[in-house]
């Protein structure tokens, strides 16, 4: 069953933070969710839907990130109508 779900912007930035943790899609966190509060599903089962990196990241064989994950902003911007293609020779394209 397909259905839209509104949630609050904390709410939000919170789902949306778990599944960049996590590596799990925001649905696949919305659905378990869904089965734990449904009691449809127990915990051996979610054991065996963990995914390696959770597996890795409860038992410390990873260790988090010493610098929290920030979004890459572009350093260089060519002006409009310019690609990185026509900047290269003609010898250089391929």
């Amino acid at each position: 069953m397909a259905m839209n779900l509104r949630l609050p912007e904390e709410t939000a930035a919170a789902l949306q933070a778990e599944a960049e943790r996590t590596g799990q899609s925001q649905q696949e966190i919305v659905r378990d969710a869904i089965g734990q509060r449904l009691h449809l599903i127990v915990e051996e089962s979610l054991e065996a839907q963990m995914t390696e990196r959770q597996r890795a990241w409860d038992s410390r064989t990873v260790q988090p990130a010493r610098v929290p994950y920030r979004k890459v902003r572009p350093r260089l911007r060519l002006p409009k109508g310019t690609t990185s293609l026509g900047l290269l020779d003609r010898n250089d394209r391929f």
